[in-house]
């Protein structure tokens, strides 16, 4: 049991898989684009008292499988990144803010799942394994 999440009030082990879109499915998330996501997802989430466990996606989708604790509702963990990785990722790269025109990164809607009936380390390989599965 030592890796579930202890706290003052219960012991819990929530794991999502999430999947963000950009908006208008634009393929605008390149290699460099991907990683800023990926470090800037960690410190949202850490701030948040959650984990990033992995992270990956392709031009036009984000995949996150995150661990979080009971107080947060999935939307919350959504909002949280969604709004600041919009407003941040299109401050640091102009290239990507100037592909749209109402300054808005992803779409309103996103994809959740429990990971509860699948190994994590399944999961996790299909993450990151998303990039390579994609025939050019």
């Amino acid at each position: 049991m030592q890796d579930f999440r202890r706290e003052r009030h219960s012991v819990s082990r929530l794991t999502v898989h999430l999947v963000c879109v950009t908006k208008y499915r634009r393929k605008v998330l390149d290699d460099a684009a991907l990683a800023w996501l990926r470090e800037h997802g960690a410190k949202v989430f850490e701030g948040m008292g959650c984990t990033l466990l992995a992270c990956d996606g392709e031009a036009d989708h984000l995949h996150l499988l995150v661990e979080y604790p009971p107080k947060h509702s999935i939307s919350v963990l959504v909002n949280a990144f969604k709004g600041t990785s919009s407003r941040l990722l299109r401050k640091e790269r102009p290239d990507i803010a100037g592909r749209f025109r109402d300054d808005v990164l992803w779409s309103p809607s996103y994809f959740a799942a429990s990971t509860g009936g699948a190994p994590l380390e399944q999961v996790k390989l299909y993450i990151q394994q998303q990039r390579a599965s994609q025939a050019p």
